[in-house]
């Protein structure tokens, strides 16, 4: 099993964050990547949201930091610590451009980035930025393979309904040979997309139940049978625990041996702490006592 982060302070959730984190930020954050890395963590995330309408703020939550900048921040700061975007809503963006921007960050973090992805749901979002929203999921599968066209590549080819490039030398570009990118998504379709064109499926919000089920049936389609490599299955833990607690400890150790029995390789975390101290204890006794029991 792999562990991440869903990283505190970056992303303001309204069900998970703590009062703490109202008033933290780069120092704050920089203090938290370093000990997640000494806790021997494997990614922490980031998400992408432009902005939120005031009228749902109170269920997506007002704050998202911009992963590029976050992430070359904390790049300086640690030495073996992974990036991963969860997500960057791909239609907003040319796959040029996210091979371009990302494709740096790879260089600066020295081949760190794990590439999550999503489809959107928020119109509102995508016509403050003037991107069509009804035929984002057309788009989508097509910028997916537009980036893995692109990514990694200095001279990238790719020819599409939507998306076309040729003769354009895009340098730096991305140092790993094969950028790992992550699907986000929770639904059959997105599992589907990613056993398609992708090298993971980074969930936020599947119980076991509807895992089981989901895997039981997904065993079966001619995507699941046809794939060669192995993938990532990512899934968000749920809900917050202290593992200072006996209880909250326990809680996290029977999650995480659950949700591997149920087919996930690896699980993103956020502890529930009342205050910055609290939570990078809680990130190093993660590290020494119970990560090591399902490596």
């Amino acid at each position: 099993m792999i562990f991440g982060l869903v990283t505190p302070i970056a992303t303001h959730l309204t069900r998970r964050h703590q009062p703490w984190e109202l008033e933290s930020g780069p120092r704050e954050l920089r203090q938290i990547a370093i000990t997640a890395e000494r806790a021997g963590i494997n990614h922490i995330s980031c998400s992408e949201h432009v902005g939120i309408p005031t009228h749902i703020v109170q269920a997506r939550g007002p704050r998202y930091y911009d992963p590029l900048a976050t992430f070359g921040y904390l790049a300086a700061v640690t030495r073996r610590l992974k990036f991963l975007t969860h997500v960057v809503v791909l239609p907003y963006h040319h796959p040029l451009a996210i091979a371009k921007r990302y494709g740096t960050l790879d260089v600066m973090s020295g081949g760190r980035l794990i590439l999550g992805v999503g489809v959107g749901t928020l119109k509102e979002e995508f016509d403050l930025l003037g991107v069509e929203f009804e035929h984002r999921a057309e788009r989508y599968t097509e910028g997916l393979l537009a980036l893995r066209a692109a990514m990694g590549k200095q001279q990238p080819v790719f020819h599409g309904k939507f998306y076309t490039f040729d003769d354009f030398i895009i340098d730096p570009h991305a140092v790993q040979e094969h950028v790992p990118i992550w699907l986000g998504g929770d639904t059959r379709i997105s599992l589907r997309r990613a056993l398609v064109s992708a090298d993971g499926w980074d969930t936020p919000g599947v119980n076991i139940k509807k895992l089981s089920a989901i895997f039981a049936e997904a065993t079966q389609w001619p995507e699941w049978k046809a794939r060669k490599e192995p993938m990532e299955i990512v899934i968000m833990g749920d809900p917050n625990y202290d593992i200072s607690e006996p209880s909250g400890f326990n809680a996290v150790v029977d999650q995480i041996a659950a949700y591997r029995k149920a087919g996930a390789t690896g699980m993103n975390f956020y502890f529930k702490a009342k205050t910055l101290e609290h939570y990078l204890e809680q990130l190093e006794m993660f590290g020494s006592k119970i990560a090591p029991r399902f490596r």
